[in-house]
């Protein structure tokens, strides 16, 4: 994504990102926050604490999920780990 369209949602000139970038200078936590947030990322991989970029409809389950009654959780639990056991065993045979 261009730099100037990266701060636009932020209300950040083009060259500030691109400082960012090269770590010239940090943004305070509450811009890299609003950086994520219009990037659509989470601010762990913004700031390349992991390289994991979390698809937001996966996370909007999980946090679903976590609404969920404790006895419904341990269901989808369940039935989660049995589905990801199948798949990992199919992969391998």
């Amino acid at each position: 994504m261009p730099q100037n369209k990266a701060g636009k949602p932020v209300g950040v000139h083009g060259a500030v990102i691109g400082r960012y970038e090269r770590e010239e200078i940090k943004p305070c936590i509450e811009m890299a926050t609003q950086l994520a947030e219009a990037l659509e990322v989470s601010l762990d991989y913004l700031v390349e604490s992991t390289d994991i970029l979390l698809d937001k409809n996966i996370v909007a389950k999980i946090l679903d999920i976590q609404k969920l009654k404790e006895n419904d959780r341990r269901h989808v639990f369940v039935l989660l780990d049995a589905f990801l056991k199948q798949t990992m065993l199919q992969s391998i045979l």
